[in-house]
């Protein structure tokens, strides 16, 4: 059984440190980031980090990696103040997979990737027309991070676009049914299936599958 601790951790070859920390905690969310800059330039980029923050207000927050000279998401993000979280399906991983390559500043992955641009009247930022599952955000805050140059970008949910198919009588995201794509690590990619839902935990109740009508 492996046992590695920090001073191991620290002397790892870099890219085998790299795979190992950034899979260890399994599967994650897996999002294409849709930004326009104030001259309209399109920008979408492939994010593993998003995660629920609350539902009132409904705030999304994701983690944003170290700014770079020619990265125009977050500039994109501070000056429009907008953005759009749009789920992978699996005829679209490996052109998603691809936002990730570092294109120059002002050149579009949605034209690179092959991604269609899709709008709603009063949004600025674009959403992913081979998605199921948008989300439009407007930016709340920016909470730098000192540990290590990263940003936690918080946002609202102010548009929800999802087909009519995928969204329960109770309010839940069928994501199986949407055929939403998670990854774990940077670039190994699963379709998930669903084991069970359970009713809500109570003291001194036994778990209990439920069953809601779609």
């Amino acid at each position: 059984m492996a046992n590695i601790k920090s001073g191991q951790i620290a002397a790892l070859e870099k890219q085998y440190r790299i795979g190992l920390i950034n899979s260890l905690v399994g599967y994650k969310s897996l999002n294409l980031l849709g930004t326009v800059s104030e001259g309209g330039a399109t920008n979408l980029c492939i994010v593993s980090s998003a995660f629920h923050l609350g539902a009132n207000p409904p705030l999304v927050g994701m983690v944003m990696r170290p700014e770079r000279e020619h990265n125009d998401t977050l500039r994109n993000i501070r000056t429009t103040g907008q953005y759009t979280l749009n789920n992978v399906l699996p005829d679209w991983y490996k052109q998603a997979h691809q936002t990730s390559a570092s294109y120059p500043s002002g050149v579009s992955e949605f034209d690179c990737c092959g991604f269609t641009e899709q709008y709603v009247p009063g949004f600025l930022a674009p959403f992913v027309e081979q998605s199921t599952v948008r989300i439009g955000l407007k930016l709340r805050e920016m909470v730098p991070v000192e540990l290590n140059g990263t940003t936690i970008v918080i946002g609202e949910i102010v548009e929800i676009l999802a087909d009519d198919s995928v969204i329960g009588k109770d309010g839940t995201i069928d994501h199986v049914k949407a055929e939403t794509m998670t990854v774990a690590g940077l670039d190994t990619y699963f379709v998930p299936h669903l084991v069970g839902r359970l009713a809500y935990a109570k003291p001194g109740t036994e778990p209990k599958e439920v069953t809601l009508p779609n």
